[in-house]
């Protein structure tokens, strides 16, 4: 029975994100996840409380490669620069692989106004954000990048270029690489804040 419904909650997860995807979350209801999964509005409401509860879910599953991936680099030892290259082709051929995934990315501005939200995703962004500090200025203890540099800036820097051309590769409907053109992206600025040689 457990595993018939955790099976089902991913389910509805998985559903979930193809809806915000195609629909936006202004086209989220519980009616339509309900739709698609083939079930009542009530089967729907034994697994879940309310549809806020859905996105708490869909949040946690996204979020959750991020432990995996920072879990990673620890294991692996990298160094600063390999640390962030691996962190940021990991999202990047997850996304290319699972496009739709990246629509939870864009709604979080909308998300960030409801109070069962804002906490969620002030926690993921702050998580990114820390650990990507963490490696920075590691980095600038070994030599890496520039002892100069504010290591929250360059963060902010890096996070923001990927998720301006993760937003430009769904707006042009994923018609250009999206690994590609953001792994060229990174190079030049993780070229820009290393000292010159």
């Amino acid at each position: 029975m457990a595993t018939k419904l955790l099976h089902r909650k991913e389910s509805v997860i998985l559903t979930t994100i193809e809806i915000i995807d195609e629909l936006g979350i202004q086209g989220l209801s519980t009616r339509e996840i309900a739709r698609r999964q083939g079930i009542s509005e009530g089967t729907l409401f034994r697994h879940f409380k309310t549809k806020n509860d859905i996105i708490l879910d869909v949040l946690d599953y996204f979020s959750k490669y991020d432990a995996d991936i920072f879990q990673t680099v620890e294991m692996k030892k990298l160094g600063a620069k390999d640390a962030i290259n691996f962190v940021v082709d990991s999202y990047v051929s997850y996304y290319e692989n699972y496009p739709a995934i990246t629509a939870v990315t864009q709604i979080y501005e909308v998300l960030f106004r409801e109070p069962d939200f804002a906490e969620k995703i002030n926690k993921i962004l702050a998580g990114r954000s820390s650990f990507f500090q963490q490696v920075i200025k590691a980095g600038q203890l070994s030599g890496e990048f520039r002892p100069d540099i504010d290591a929250e800036a360059m963060a902010d820097v890096i996070d923001g270029t990927c998720t301006v051309i993760c937003l430009r590769w769904r707006m042009n409907d994923c018609g250009f690489p999206l690994r590609e053109t953001t792994m060229a992206a990174l190079q030049m600025i993780l070229k820009v804040f290393s000292p010159d040689k």
